[in-house]
């Protein structure tokens, strides 16, 4: 046993260092023509770096190239989770850890066992077109700005007010409130309300006493968005509000880092509670409005499908994670080495999640 946990850690060791290639492409899998097709589903935010992995994976190895679906993280996991066959995703792409809710749905329809693994960092970032204001928010401003409702100043809560950016702070510029942002399904949404939203209804001492006494309150009213035109749902695909910003330049907008890095020429970022959207200050963790981001795969795919486990040490290589990697270059904020082989070591154990 001892021998084999150290065959298996040299291995993982020499995924994690592409075996002495650097960055340089080398094929891998072990038969000449393969059918099966693996399928990925899910975020907008990772569908970049996973059709980057995919196209990757296909040019350098022996198996067709995995299918990458954007249904944003919610739609993926439902298709995820909606059975084992070979006509399932293997991979349920997400910018958000499994919910309770969905890791029950899978296990309603016999998905037990599904493998954790986080591929990356990715920061959320407040956008506005380069000829638009300039603004500098905090989150107080933020939820104050797009909550459906707010605070009274005798401790109660109203309709949010606030039509113009001004009303919610004097310093910040005298135009109307208008975000463009993901919709419901998306989990660059759901995370904006959990670091940004939530974070800012905490500031209050009345909603900071609430999230104490009654805290399922507390998460409705702090996660609700104002549907009062203030916030456009602008879709799953995140260049559609980078369309929407270059047609109102007064407009922000909600995107993960990535976007931001490749259309710096067109939109510029606000910073957050005065720090940076930048690649440094998200890996460093100084950039409070960061996330991690997931590949949640099936188990029982890795017996089913024989080119899904050579993908997933792929993705997890330092050709991709690597200081020169594909991913890096294509905006990927990388995990750690340690923390790399700790994934590795996670899949090749089938160490999966208990709840």
């Amino acid at each position: 046993m001892r021998l084999r946990r150290t065959l298996s850690s040299l291995a993982l060791l020499c995924v994690l260092a592409a075996c002495g290639q650097g960055a340089e492409p080398t094929r891998v899998g072990g038969a000449d023509s393969l059918d099966e097709r693996l399928t990925l589903a899910g975020s907008s935010t990772v569908a970049p770096f996973a059709t980057t992995a995919a196209e990757f994976f296909g040019a350098t190895s022996v198996f067709s190239t995995p299918v990458v679906e954007t249904t944003g993280t919610g739609g993926g996991m439902k298709l995820f989770c909606s059975g084992v066959s070979e006509t399932t995703p293997s991979i349920a792409t997400a910018s958000r850890r499994i919910k309770p809710s969905e890791f029950d749905l899978c296990k309603s329809n016999g998905v037990n066992d599904i493998i954790e693994l986080r591929i990356g960092y990715d920061g959320i970032v407040l956008i506005d077109s380069v000829d638009g204001p300039s603004f500098n928010l905090t989150r107080n401003q933020m939820f104050l700005a797009l909550a459906k409702d707010v605070p009274t100043e005798n401790g109660g809560l109203r309709a949010n007010p606030h039509e113009r950016w001004s009303e919610v702070d004097p310093s910040l510029p005298d135009i109307r409130i208008e975000v463009f942002g993901p919709p419901p399904t998306s989990g660059t949404r759901d995370a904006f309300a959990e670091l940004v939203l939530e974070a800012g209804a905490r500031s209050f001492n009345t909603l900071n006493e609430m999230a104490a006494l009654d805290p399922n309150t507390f998460t409705i009213v702090a996660h609700t968005i104002r549907t009062d035109g203030a916030w456009i749902d602008a879709g799953e695909n995140d260049t559609q509000i980078i369309q929407g910003l270059i047609r109102n330049p007064e407009a922000l907008g909600v995107v993960g880092f990535s976007y931001l890095d490749q259309s710096g020429d067109r939109v510029k970022a606000a910073p957050v509670d005065g720090v940076e959207p930048s690649f440094d200050n998200i890996a460093s963790g100084r950039y409070g409005v960061s996330r991690s981001l997931y590949f949640y795969v099936k188990a029982d795919h890795l017996d089913m499908m024989v080119s899904l486990e050579p993908f997933l040490q792929s993705v997890l290589s330092d050709a991709a994670m690597g200081n020169n990697g594909y991913l890096v270059q294509k905006g990927l904020i990388p995990l750690p080495p340690a923390e790399r082989l700790a994934m590795l070591e996670r899949l090749a154990d089938r160490e999966t999640l208990s709840n």
